[in-house]
């Protein structure tokens, strides 16, 4: 999902998430208005990584992390051998195994976004929803957990829809692109179906020329500047 700041893009997530409730139409998760699901079976079904997500309290890193398995614990069950597993893939996966006993608060700002990405993937839904999950990354592990998601996507299936403001790496990484601007969208499809200079001039007020990316051969905006 791509858009200027302001256009929705957040909102829409939200709404997907059942976090907020659209003013018109229904959101339909497998058949069913989401509304009908119970908080805990949306839950097992959608992760969701929020923009700016707040620590609760003075926690480790290991700690914040288990609380994505909470929607599987049923009722009066201990914790699980399954349970630890999951959390341990999700720390290894986003490079943080070393930091599981440190405090969330102690982290810097790419240790904690790590942190609760590997929060969500233990939560292991078959939908994530991520808003602007490569905040406070540097370029690396931009690019590591942007190949991570795309790998959960093409070896496991995952349904993956993000927030970007880099346009670049949402063409290399996306398989289909929203684009909004002022809360409607204005076109959606393919990377190489529907990104043009036109489109940029259109949602970003920019000038830019298009060309290919040459190592993945998608599109590859180059910015002119506004005038």
């Amino acid at each position: 999902i791509i858009g200027p700041n302001g256009c929705g893009k957040s909102t829409l997530l939200r709404t997907l998430s059942r976090l907020m409730s659209p003013v018109e139409g229904s959101v339909f998760l497998d058949g069913e208005q989401i509304q009908r699901f119970a908080s805990k079976e949306v839950a097992r079904r959608i992760g969701l990584l929020a923009q700016n997500a707040t620590t609760p309290g003075d926690i480790t890193v290991q700690e914040l992390v288990s609380r994505g398995r909470y929607p599987h614990q049923p009722l009066f069950t201990r914790w699980r051998k399954e349970d630890d597993e999951a959390v341990n893939r999700a720390m290894q996966a986003t490079g943080i195994t070393d930091l599981a006993q440190q405090s969330v608060d102690t982290l810097s700002g790419g240790q904690r976004q790590r942190a609760w990405i590997a929060m969500v993937l233990a939560q292991e839904t078959s939908i994530m929803l991520l808003d602007e999950p490569t905040t406070w990354l540097d370029i690396s592990h931009q690019i590591d957990l942007l190949e991570l998601l795309s790998e959960l996507n093409r070896t496991q299936g995952y349904t993956l829809a993000a927030v970007l403001h880099d346009l670049n790496q949402a063409c290399r990484y996306a398989t289909h692109l929203i684009a909004l601007r002022d809360g409607e969208i204005v076109a959606q499809g393919a990377p190489k179906e529907i990104v043009t200079p036109d489109l940029i001039a259109r949602i970003y007020g920019m000038r830019c020329m298009i060309i290919e990316d040459p190592v993945a051969g998608t599109p590859l905006v180059v910015p002119l500047g506004r005038r």
